[in-house]
């Protein structure tokens, strides 16, 4: 079987990349995962040596297939399927905190919003 391939969609699987088949075929579909820069189909055998590409939760995951699997295992036993080229992701931002306003305390009141629009850094007047 190592001449001809396996199918993306059960490697995905197999690799633990996607946590059911079903979501791998899904995704394969949606054209969520390349297959040496081309939009791959569940089907399309994959070999040693491939690249791919899965979007998972709007990230991008580059794998380099090391082994085929078509039986998914143990993590350690889907680590050895590839090797992940995934460079590191940006840190984080440190974003304001937003306000909060005490239960009960009704709308915000035009003075309240305004003051809220300025804290966000919507608003400039003042």
């Amino acid at each position: 079987m190592a001449g001809t391939g396996v199918r993306i969609d059960s490697w995905l699987w197999a690799a633990r990349v996607y946590k059911t088949r079903s979501l791998a075929t899904a995704a394969c579909r949606a054209g969520h995962v390349r297959l040496n820069g081309e939009r791959a189909k569940a089907a399309q055998p994959v070999r040693e040596g491939d690249e791919v590409r899965a979007r998972i939760s709007g990230f991008d995951r580059i794998l380099k297939v090391a082994g085929l699997g078509v039986k998914r295992g143990s993590a350690s036993v889907a680590a050895q399927y590839f090797v992940d080229l995934t460079p590191p992701p940006p840190p984080r931002e440190t974003v304001a905190a937003v306000p909060v306003r005490d239960r009960g305390t009704g709308r915000p009141t035009k003075r309240d919003r305004r003051e809220i629009e300025r804290l966000r850094g919507l608003r400039d007047d003042y």
